[in-house]
């Protein structure tokens, strides 16, 4: 017996049409991304040219790091990174989810590899400073991250010229914004969640800040995406080699909501731990956010019943002002739930 689909889970999409040179295969690839963000805000990519080998290395890099001492893990405590968060954070440091417990989870970020001395560190700019390698693990381990760091940003930029065309733009036209961007790679620990612990999450439900979003997931699962015409929870089930894309409240904004920004979390039951490596891909820090052209009127207001489409004003704003207004609310729910 067959099983069925799941309609409302994200499409799985092949991205290698989109360097095919194909005209056909490439048309139908954007049509299917642009209906995905339109619908979902969620699709999964595969042939996307980050090789099976690297992602098991990355995959192998985080598991090496979170096995070690806790002890160990602090020396790389991302405390000491500021102004820009780099290296290790405890569990329990962030809350997304208002009304839930802090997050079961700790993870590990890197940056743009730049050293303490190049001058986007020196001026002080948005998600910059020097990363922070656990030397226990050498000189590999931090190759093995700079590397897949490079690989899934510069896939990253295709996706981005991908939705550029989706919105029927000129595939250039984020090349601006692309522009030294402001990426942060974290890679995460998930210990299982003890059973009955209703209000506590491996993540909780919550839509992502920035622009868009590239995960890689181990076979354990726990994504859930929320449907939200019926509030149900849509397991995203990993498929090997698969890439989660996912578009934040940044791009939902600059497209006016054309392009949507959906609730998501894990639940970790699996009884086993659970791994997973994110980029956030959230472009140069000091572009512009207006309306991208096509998307003046609002998406949610196109089809009203009664009287004409409503056109929503939206403030231009700096990446960088928009990313910290909803990065410090998510830390600053831990503190007021200490307190």
């Amino acid at each position: 017996m067959a099983v069925k689909e799941d309609q409302a889970a994200p499409p799985v999409l092949d991205f290698s049409s989109f360097w095919s040179g194909d005209s056909e295969k490439r048309a139908a690839l954007i049509n299917a991304l642009r209906k995905a963000c339109e619908d979902k805000g969620f699709f999964q990519l595969v042939n996307h040219g980050i090789s099976d080998s690297l992602q098991r290395s990355i995959i192998q890099a985080s598991k090496d790091f979170f096995a070690l001492p806790l002890e160990e893990k602090l020396k790389c405590d991302g405390a000491k990174s500021k102004p820009s968060r780099r290296g290790y954070e405890v569990l329990g440091a962030q809350m997304l989810e208002p009304g839930s417990k802090p997050e079961h989870k700790e993870s590990f970020y890197v940056g743009e590899d730049l050293p303490a001395d190049h001058p986007r560190i020196l001026r002080g700019d948005y998600n910059c400073s020097p990363n922070i390698y656990p030397e226990v693990l050498g000189e590999q381990w931090k190759a093995v991250t700079a590397q897949y760091y490079r690989e899934v940003v510069a896939l990253g930029m295709d996706v981005m010229r991908s939705l550029a065309l989706g919105l029927g733009l000129p595939e250039s036209w984020f090349d601006d914004f692309m522009t030294e961007p402001s990426c942060t790679l974290r890679l995460l620990h998930y210990p299982p969640t003890p059973r009955g612990c209703d209000k506590e999450r491996g993540v909780g439900a919550h839509r992502d800040f920035g622009c868009i979003t590239l995960l890689l997931q181990d076979s354990v699962g726990g994504l859930q995406v929320q449907d939200e015409t019926t509030g149900r929870w849509h397991d995203v089930t990993p498929i090997p080699g698969a890439l989660v894309v996912n578009l934040g409240n940044l791009m939902m904004r600059w497209s006016n909501h054309h392009y949507t920004s959906n609730t998501h979390r894990v639940l970790n039951f699996a009884e086993q731990d659970r791994t997973s490596i994110v980029l956030f891909f959230n472009g140069n820090p000091e572009h512009i956010l207006g309306v991208l052209p096509g998307c003046e009127q609002h998406r949610q207001n196109q089809h009203k019943k009664y009287g004409p489409p409503m056109e929503v004003v939206v403030e231009p704003v700096k990446v960088r002002e928009f990313l910290n207004q909803q990065y410090l609310a998510s830390y600053n729910r831990v503190q007021e739930y200490k307190v």
